[in-house]
Protein backbone atom coordinates (compact mmCIF):
# COMPACT_ATOMS: atom_id res chain seq x y z
CA UNK A 1 0.00 0.00 0.00
CA UNK A 2 2.85 2.48 0.94
CA UNK A 3 4.68 1.92 -2.58
CA UNK A 4 1.13 2.26 -4.33
CA UNK A 5 0.81 5.84 -2.71
CA UNK A 6 4.19 7.07 -3.25
CA UNK A 7 3.30 6.02 -6.96
CA UNK A 8 0.41 8.02 -6.83
CA UNK A 9 2.27 11.11 -5.61
CA UNK A 10 4.68 11.37 -8.24
CA UNK A 11 3.55 13.97 -11.15
CA UNK A 12 1.56 15.67 -8.96
CA UNK A 13 3.92 19.21 -8.99
CA UNK A 14 5.78 20.43 -11.97
CA UNK A 15 7.30 23.91 -11.01
CA UNK A 16 6.26 25.96 -7.61
CA UNK A 17 2.24 25.31 -6.94
CA UNK A 18 1.20 29.20 -5.83
CA UNK A 19 -1.88 28.11 -5.17
CA UNK A 20 -1.41 25.28 -2.90
CA UNK A 21 1.26 27.91 -0.98
CA UNK A 22 -1.32 30.82 -0.40
CA UNK A 23 -3.80 27.54 0.29
CA UNK A 24 -0.71 26.22 3.36
CA UNK A 25 -0.55 30.20 4.27
CA UNK A 26 -4.32 30.17 5.10
CA UNK A 27 -4.20 26.64 6.64
CA UNK A 28 -1.75 28.03 9.27
CA UNK A 29 -3.42 31.35 10.06
CA UNK A 30 -6.95 29.48 10.20
CA UNK A 31 -5.14 26.76 12.94
CA UNK A 32 -3.62 29.47 15.15
CA UNK A 33 -7.04 31.33 15.14
CA UNK A 34 -7.38 33.55 12.23
CA UNK A 35 -4.45 35.40 12.37
CA UNK A 36 -0.28 34.52 12.61
CA UNK A 37 3.04 35.69 12.06
CA UNK A 38 4.91 35.91 8.72
CA UNK A 39 8.36 34.39 9.82
CA UNK A 40 6.18 31.86 11.97
CA UNK A 41 3.87 30.50 9.09
CA UNK A 42 6.85 30.45 6.90
CA UNK A 43 8.60 28.43 9.71
CA UNK A 44 5.51 25.95 10.13
CA UNK A 45 5.36 25.77 5.40
CA UNK A 46 8.65 24.51 5.49
CA UNK A 47 8.16 22.07 8.52
CA UNK A 48 5.56 20.60 6.69
CA UNK A 49 7.21 20.31 3.29
CA UNK A 50 10.49 18.64 5.07
CA UNK A 51 7.85 15.80 6.64
CA UNK A 52 5.67 14.73 3.37
CA UNK A 53 9.06 15.06 1.13
CA UNK A 54 10.42 12.35 3.79
CA UNK A 55 7.39 10.00 3.74
CA UNK A 56 6.11 10.86 0.60
CA UNK A 57 8.96 11.80 -1.79
CA UNK A 58 7.65 15.35 -2.42
CA UNK A 59 7.17 18.42 -1.25
CA UNK A 60 3.75 20.69 -0.54
CA UNK A 61 3.95 23.81 -2.41
CA UNK A 62 7.38 22.43 -4.05
CA UNK A 63 8.96 26.16 -3.32
CA UNK A 64 12.58 27.10 -3.67
CA UNK A 65 14.23 27.63 -0.36
CA UNK A 66 16.61 29.62 0.96
CA UNK A 67 18.97 29.42 4.23
CA UNK A 68 19.17 32.78 6.18
CA UNK A 69 20.36 34.08 9.05
CA UNK A 70 16.71 33.13 10.64
CA UNK A 71 16.54 29.73 9.17
CA UNK A 72 15.18 28.46 6.03
CA UNK A 73 13.11 30.41 4.06
CA UNK A 74 10.45 29.38 0.76
CA UNK A 75 10.70 32.13 -1.09
CA UNK A 76 7.66 32.29 -3.64
CA UNK A 77 5.50 31.45 -0.50
CA UNK A 78 7.65 35.12 1.10
CA UNK A 79 6.51 37.02 -2.04
CA UNK A 80 3.01 35.64 -1.64
CA UNK A 81 2.49 36.32 2.18
CA UNK A 82 4.71 39.85 1.66
CA UNK A 83 2.15 41.22 -1.49
CA UNK A 84 5.66 41.61 -2.92
CA UNK A 85 5.60 43.17 -6.40
CA UNK A 86 7.36 40.08 -7.84
CA UNK A 87 3.99 38.25 -8.30
CA UNK A 88 1.61 38.19 -11.33
CA UNK A 89 -1.51 39.70 -11.35
CA UNK A 90 -2.75 36.43 -11.00
CA UNK A 91 -1.10 34.99 -8.39
CA UNK A 92 -1.63 38.56 -7.03
CA UNK A 93 -5.39 38.37 -7.66
CA UNK A 94 -5.49 34.65 -6.16
CA UNK A 95 -3.47 35.55 -2.50
CA UNK A 96 -5.68 38.49 -1.98
CA UNK A 97 -9.26 36.20 -1.66
CA UNK A 98 -7.78 34.38 0.96
CA UNK A 99 -5.06 36.49 3.27
CA UNK A 100 -4.89 40.32 3.71
CA UNK A 101 -2.11 41.71 5.58
CA UNK A 102 -2.57 45.33 7.37
CA UNK A 103 -0.35 48.31 7.25
CA UNK A 104 -0.64 48.78 10.93
CA UNK A 105 0.97 45.23 11.65
CA UNK A 106 3.09 44.21 9.12
CA UNK A 107 4.43 40.82 10.72
CA UNK A 108 0.86 39.39 11.02
CA UNK A 109 -1.40 38.35 8.27
CA UNK A 110 -4.76 37.35 8.64
CA UNK A 111 -7.24 34.35 7.03
CA UNK A 112 -10.07 36.06 5.33
CA UNK A 113 -12.05 32.80 3.86
CA UNK A 114 -12.06 28.86 4.06
CA UNK A 115 -8.91 27.26 2.76
CA UNK A 116 -10.15 25.47 -0.48
CA UNK A 117 -9.22 21.70 0.47
CA UNK A 118 -9.32 21.04 -3.51
CA UNK A 119 -5.74 22.29 -3.84
CA UNK A 120 -4.41 19.72 -1.49
CA UNK A 121 -4.31 15.99 -1.31
CA UNK A 122 -5.00 14.25 1.86
CA UNK A 123 -1.32 13.60 2.76
CA UNK A 124 -0.90 17.06 2.25
CA UNK A 125 -3.75 18.03 5.13
CA UNK A 126 -2.45 14.98 7.45
CA UNK A 127 1.17 16.51 7.51
CA UNK A 128 0.12 20.08 7.65
CA UNK A 129 -1.90 19.05 10.75
CA UNK A 130 0.88 17.21 12.63
CA UNK A 131 3.48 19.79 12.39
CA UNK A 132 0.77 22.51 13.87
CA UNK A 133 0.06 20.29 16.64
CA UNK A 134 3.93 19.53 17.31
CA UNK A 135 4.81 23.58 16.47
CA UNK A 136 2.32 25.22 16.54
CA UNK A 137 2.53 26.34 20.38
CA UNK A 138 6.44 27.78 19.31
CA UNK A 139 6.92 31.44 18.47
CA UNK A 140 8.28 32.57 15.46
CA UNK A 141 11.67 32.96 17.21
CA UNK A 142 11.42 29.90 18.84
CA UNK A 143 11.21 28.00 15.21
CA UNK A 144 13.38 30.39 13.43
CA UNK A 145 16.20 28.70 16.71
CA UNK A 146 14.60 24.91 16.16
CA UNK A 147 15.37 25.23 12.47
CA UNK A 148 19.09 25.88 12.93
CA UNK A 149 19.19 22.35 14.18
CA UNK A 150 18.33 20.95 10.88
CA UNK A 151 21.05 19.49 8.27
CA UNK A 152 19.30 21.82 5.43
CA UNK A 153 20.11 24.94 7.12
CA UNK A 154 23.65 23.96 9.32
CA UNK A 155 25.70 23.37 6.08
CA UNK A 156 25.08 27.17 5.07
CA UNK A 157 25.58 28.05 8.78
CA UNK A 158 29.29 29.22 8.72
CA UNK A 159 28.91 30.97 5.48
CA UNK A 160 25.71 32.85 7.16
CA UNK A 161 27.82 33.88 9.87
CA UNK A 162 30.99 35.28 7.83
CA UNK A 163 28.60 37.13 5.73
CA UNK A 164 29.86 35.51 2.68
CA UNK A 165 26.26 36.02 1.28
CA UNK A 166 22.59 36.78 3.03
CA UNK A 167 21.16 34.22 1.80
CA UNK A 168 22.28 30.28 0.13
CA UNK A 169 19.54 28.34 -2.13
CA UNK A 170 19.05 24.78 -0.15
CA UNK A 171 18.90 21.47 -1.62
CA UNK A 172 15.71 19.10 -1.17
CA UNK A 173 18.06 16.13 -0.57
CA UNK A 174 19.43 17.57 2.27
CA UNK A 175 15.91 17.43 4.16
CA UNK A 176 16.26 13.68 4.04
CA UNK A 177 19.22 13.86 6.50
CA UNK A 178 18.85 12.97 10.15
CA UNK A 179 18.65 15.71 12.84
CA UNK A 180 21.21 14.81 15.88
CA UNK A 181 20.00 14.88 19.15
CA UNK A 182 16.64 16.28 17.92
CA UNK A 183 13.56 15.76 20.10
CA UNK A 184 10.59 15.69 18.03
CA UNK A 185 10.64 12.08 16.56
CA UNK A 186 7.89 12.76 13.78
CA UNK A 187 10.11 12.94 11.00
CA UNK A 188 11.60 9.39 12.05
CA UNK A 189 11.68 6.77 9.43
CA UNK A 190 13.29 3.48 9.06
CA UNK A 191 16.10 3.60 7.25
CA UNK A 192 15.41 1.49 4.19
CA UNK A 193 12.40 3.23 3.92
CA UNK A 194 14.25 6.56 3.85
CA UNK A 195 16.28 5.71 1.46
CA UNK A 196 13.52 4.50 -0.79
CA UNK A 197 11.67 8.03 -0.29
CA UNK A 198 14.89 9.45 -1.10
CA UNK A 199 15.59 7.87 -4.58
CA UNK A 200 11.85 8.11 -5.91
CA UNK A 201 12.17 11.55 -5.21
CA UNK A 202 15.88 11.78 -7.02
CA UNK A 203 14.05 10.10 -9.52
CA UNK A 204 10.96 12.27 -9.88
CA UNK A 205 13.65 15.19 -9.92
CA UNK A 206 15.37 13.95 -13.09
CA UNK A 207 11.68 13.15 -14.40
CA UNK A 208 10.33 16.55 -14.26
CA UNK A 209 13.71 18.22 -16.06
CA UNK A 210 12.35 15.81 -18.45
CA UNK A 211 9.28 17.26 -19.05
Amino acid sequence: MRNKTLTLQIGILLGFNFKKSVQALNFFAIQAGGTINKMKALKLIWLSDRLHLRFYSRPIVNDTYFALNYGPVASGTKDLVENTSFLTPIETSYRNQFIRTDAENIYQYYSIAPIDPKVFSQTDLAMMRKIFETFGHLTEFELSEESHKYPEWKRFESHLESKTASRFEMDYKDFFAAVQGNQHNIFSLDEVTLEDSKAIFIENGYIYQLV
